[in-house]
């Protein structure tokens, strides 16, 4: 009894795990019109989505509700998974489950994102996920927001908006001996007057610079475009934009 969970009434400890042979067996038998199989195959896969579950726990939230939002992920796998795919049951259900979960979080946010910026979000994900399996490399969010078409300002902000806010007392290092490093001791203690002095500063900095110069920082740092895109933009070459950006950075930091 020691070992004894409850979630939604359940106790986990009860809960029967199917081998994979099971699995792929009650899917066909559900496939060719067993009722009963898709049951079997829910029941069994509850496990999964508990250990998924186990993902989010020490965030505060009720883990009952997770869980129940865990089983549509599953019943969704369940009820779309290709047979004829070489692939694990589990290798599927799981970005299904972890995916339904995280919608509902985002839906349920204090802080409230309108539906069209939660869209392009979860369209920016997944073509970031496909272009990450063509290219075997993550893209810009240039190469996204082509990718959907949009703007790429639209695409980095639908991101930003559900990013998970982080806790002050998150701990970011930990040795062990109980002398944790916590994210408020990264956050600057500056007072108002010198962040709206060094505002100025980094304006005038930026004012100086050359026409060529000021295009080259914009692409860079506000469109996240790469050198190489940069220069195709320009008609320069990647090693001449390297060389003004360099330039063009060691100017500011020295007004600075």
């Amino acid at each position: 009894m020691l070992n004894k969970v409850e979630i939604c009434g359940i106790n986990t400890s009860t809960l029967k795990v199917l081998t994979e042979a099971e699995k792929m067996q009650l899917l066909r038998a559900m496939r060719a019109g067993d009722k009963t199989a898709r049951d079997k195959l829910i029941s069994g896969n509850l496990r999964l989505v508990l250990s998924v579950v186990q993902r989010f726990t020490g965030r505060g939230e009720n883990l009952d509700d997770l869980f129940q939002v865990g089983c549509i992920g599953l019943i969704k796998s369940v009820d779309n998974f290709d047979i004829t795919l070489d692939v694990r049951f589990s290798t599927y259900a799981v970005p299904m489950i972890l995916g339904e979960i995280r919608r509902y979080l985002r839906d349920n946010n204090a802080v409230r994102i309108s539906r069209t910026l939660r869209d392009i979000a979860y369209r920016a994900m997944q073509a970031r996920e496909r272009l990450t399996a063509e290219h075997q490399k993550t893209p810009t969010a240039t190469e996204i927001a082509k990718e959907l078409g949009l703007p790429t300002e639209e695409v980095v902000m639908a991101l930003e908006s559900i990013v998970d806010p982080i806790s002050l007392y998150e701990p970011v290092y930990a040795d062990g001996s109980g002398d944790e490093l916590y994210v408020m001791d990264q956050v600057s203690d500056d007072d108002g007057d010198k962040s709206w002095v060094d505002e100025i500063a980094l304006k005038e900095a930026f004012r100086a610079l050359s026409d060529r110069e000021r295009k080259i920082l914009q692409l860079r740092y506000f469109r996240g475009l790469t050198q190489m895109e940069v220069s195709k933009e320009i008609g320069i070459s990647q090693a001449q934009v390297s060389r003004l950006e360099k330039g063009a950075l060691g100017r500011i930091k020295g007004q600075l």
